[in-house]
Parts: C-alpha cells; sequence; structure tokens
C-alpha cells in the first residue's frame, strides 16, 4: 500500500512551487510527519512532511515546477524498516527521528586518518567538495552542496540551521556573505590564465519573481513620489547607551533602534491617517479608500533568497520591547525560511532599514497596496547647527529619511508633515512615552 506525497495548500493566491530539496533520498525510510521535501513558492519557502512512515519513492526531480495538490512522490507503507531495532544511532537525525541507514559503504563509522581505498582501487571521496574527511559526514541539501561545490566552500566550517543541524543553500549563502574576505576553508576553482568569462544563466526563484513583478506593479500603478528629511540620532542613542544594560536584563532582549522608529511611525500614522489608508475598488467599482483603525507596520527584512516583508500586527498595542521581539523572531526565521504566509500579507505601513547594508540614501518602492513606506539609512557624523537656533556648530550623528508615497492619495503637504513627526518624536523621545 502506498500514501501520496501532495503539496498541500500554502495559501490562496500560491498555485505553484519549485522543489528546492528532496530531504530523504529515494529508496530511503522516513517516518510519519518527518520532513521529505522543501518547497520554494512566491511567498515562502515551506516543509513537507511524509503523510505515513515507509521507504520514500520520488515522482518528481529538485528544480521541479510543481501544483498545490499534484503528487509528487510517494511513501511505500508495505516496506520493512531498515535496521529494525538494531538501526544504528548515526542513522538519527531531526530531533530523534529515524531514518534510514546509509549504504554499507557509508555507513558511519570513525574516520580513519588516511582515506581508505574503494573498490576501484581509489581514495573514497568523502563527499566535501574540497575533499576532506570530515565534510562527509556533513548533512547537507543537495542545493546546498552544489552551491558549496561551486563556490569553493568546505561544508565542514559551516553551521547548519536546518532539521538536525542540516546544512541548507541558506546556510551556505550566509556563510559567503560573512565571509568575503576570504573565506576559510575554501578553495575557488581556479579560472584561464587571462580571468575567466565565463557567462552563466540560472533561473529565477518564485520568490525573487514575486519580488520583481510587485516592484514594477507598484511603480506602473502608483503617482509615486519621495520627500526627505534628515534626523538627529543623538538622543536616541544616549538613552539606549543610558538603559541598554537594565533593559537587556529586563526583558531578555536588545533596545535597537527599529523600536523607536515603529512607534514614532505608529504616532504619525494616528495623526495623518490617510497615510495609513489605501485605495481599492468602491462598490459601484470605481476607486475608493479603505481606512484602517490599527497600525499593521510591515518590516522588510533581507533573506537568503530576497526581500521578505513580515507584518507586526495592532502595532500601536506593543511594548519598546515587544517591537524588539517580534523583529528579532522575524529576522531569525526569515533567515531560516520559517515565516508563514500569514505572517507576510496585509500590513498599512511598511518600514525598511537599508543602513544596515551602509546604504547613505535611497527612494523606496511602495510595498502594494499601501501607500507609503519610511525608509531608514546609515548614521553619519555631519556638521549641522546644535543646539537648534544657536548659531553654533557641532558634529552630530545624522540619518536621512525618505518617505515614499502614492500622490493619488497622499497630499506633498501631508507626507512632508508625517516625516517631519517622526523627526521630532526620534530627536525628542519623550515625545513617544508622553504621545505628543
Amino acid at each position: 500500500m502506498a500514501k501520496s506525497i501532495v503539496i498541500p495548500e500554502v495559501g490562496e493566491s500560491v498555485t505553484s512551487g519549485i522543489i528546492g530539496a528532496w530531504l530523504v533520498k529515494d529508496g530511503e525510510w522516513a517516518d510519519r510527519d518527518q520532513t521529505v521535501l522543501e518547497l520554494e513558492t512566491d511567498k515562502v519557502t515551506m516543509e513537507v512532511p511524509a503523510p505515513a512512515a515507509g521507504i520514500v519513492k520520488h515522482g518528481a526531480a529538485e528544480g521541479d515546477e510543481v501544483d498545490v495538490g499534484a503528487a509528487v512522490g510517494e511513501i511505500d507503507e508495505s516496506a520493512s524498516k531498515p535496521g529494525g531495532a538494531s538501526e544504528p544511532a548515526a542513522a538519527k537525525q531531526d530531533g530523534g527521528a529515524a531514518v534510514a541507514a546509509p549504504p554499507k559503504p557509508e555507513t558511519a563509522t570513525p574516520v580513519p586518518s588516511t582515506p581508505a581505498p574503494s573498490s576501484n582501487g581509489s581514495a573514497s571521496a568523502p563527499g566535501g567538495p574540497n575533499g576532506s574527511a570530515s565534510s562527509g559526514e556533513v548533512k547537507a541539501t543537495p542545493l546546498a552542496r552544489k552551491l558549496a561545490d561551486d563556490k569553493g566552500i568546505d561544508l565542514a566550517g559551516v553551521a547548519g540551521t536546518g532539521a538536525g543541524g542540516r546544512i541548507r543553500e541558506q546556510d551556505v549563502i550566509g556563510f559567503l556573505q560573512t565571509h568575503q574576505d576570504g573565506v576559510s576553508g575554501a578553495a575557488p576553482k581556479a579560472g584561464p590564465a587571462g580571468g575567466s568569462r565565463v557567462a552563466r544563466v540560472e533561473k529565477m526563484a518564485p520568490l525573487r519573481q514575486r519580488i520583481a513583478s510587485r516592484l514594477v506593479e507598484a511603480q506602473q500603478t502608483a503617482a509615486m513620489l519621495t520627500t526627505f528629511n534628515e534626523v538627529d540620532m543623538g538622543a536616541v542613542m544616549d538613552l539606549r547607551k543610558q538603559h541598554k544594560e537594565a533593559f537587556g536584563e529586563k526583558h531578555g532582549i536588545g533596545l535597537g533602534f527599529m523600536s523607536f522608529f515603529v512607534k514614532a511611525a505608529v504616532q504619525a500614522l494616528q495623526k495623518f491617517p490617510l497615510i495609513n489608508a489605501n485605495i481599492v475598488a468602491g462598490p459601484d467599482g470605481k476607486p475608493a479608500i479603505e481606512h484602517h483603525d490599527y497600525q499593521d507596520v510591515a518590516i522588510a527584512v533581507a533573506g537568503p533568497k530576497g526581500l521578505v516583508v513580515p507584518v507586526i500586527r495592532n502595532a500601536e498595542d506593543l511594548s519598546f520591547a515587544g517591537i524588539e521581539k517580534t523583529i528579532k523572531d522575524f529576522g531569525v526565521r526569515a533567515r531560516d525560511g520559517k515565516l508563514d504566509l500569514s505572517e507576510m500579507t496585509g500590513g498599512t505601513f511598511t518600514i525598511t532599514n537599508g543602513g544596515i547594508f551602509g546604504s547613505l540614501m535611497s527612494t523606496p518602492i511602495l510595498n502594494p497596496p499601501q501607500s507609503a513606506i519610511l525608509g531608514m539609512h546609515g548614521i553619519k557624523k555631519r556638521a549641522v547647527e546644535f543646539p537648534a537656533g544657536s548659531g553654533q556648530i557641532a558634529l552630530r550623528p545624522m540619518m536621512y529619511l525618505a518617505l515614499s508615497y502614492d500622490h493619488r492619495i497622499v497630499d506633498g503637504a501631508e507626507a512632508v508633515q508625517f516625516l517631519v513627526s517622526i523627526k521630532d518624536a526620534i530627536e525628542d523621545p519623550a515625545r513617544l512615552m508622553l504621545d505628543l
């Protein structure tokens, strides 16, 4: 008897996805509810569990695009579990879930200092891209191994965030990003003497396709305009320095800049409700304005496969600690591809922080159907008048702010005042506490 492995419903707008990786090989054993494959959609990367215990048979390959509801393989329930009760502990993973014991030549045994010869007389390949013995014991998805091989990365030096410590493609990408000036353990492939002239084409991931279409949609449908201002970050920086340690001890989370900007944005959205609204089709089919009595603030987060924008629901009800914890949780799960589709839908306003990547100034693009987006940037010391009105010049930690907005619904004067409200709240954080 066999049970089909079916691509489950992800969300109303998601109709297909791409098989990113089979986590259980064809012919291997899987326990019920053990993750057997990762599916990449234009919204999220999700794990598909085994519907029953048995031998896995693949019906689709990695990289194949499959529809929601399609059968991509099956579980043979009539098969016996390899190894039985005497299955070695080395065949355990995913928090104790058993997987098939590896074939005899690859049985988990102590690795000798000198690689043992294989049946064809050559040294057995340990599995790592650099041929190191330690890499042979590393658990990694096929996509992660391929990327590591292409980039000359020894997987033994990469920390895995997948189930059971398995290294995923995102982990290799993160490793590359943090070792740009020389990868420890890397052995880049040598190119031609005159320099490489290789060009390659790779398939665009569903998430990246979705990002591209939404950015184009925003520019084609909205009358987008951007206004700028600058804010003195000195007061917030002094406040953080004074209370950072006590805040961390009490709440178990660091006090960052984002909570101040979320609080300031909520306050400004309440003062200028049209910026918290958006254009919809009315009952007569003509444009109408949808107002919101709540502030659902979306935070742009850079994930390994592209930008995701999870939403802080009812941000007006959260404390500074609540905001910081929510943002940290989003960041961790975005890196691991664990965000749910429901967490990235909706939102009445967006904040994006290009400053963490070194951006000094930019014009952020709207996140449809929202009417505005706030762009934060890098903090740089600049000569400005300080204190205001004193005629004196001082070096102050300054940040450029950008507000892109839909001119169809938001007037320029309102957008400028909104940005000034955020500036005033950041330069005098007491205004946030006193709701001024």
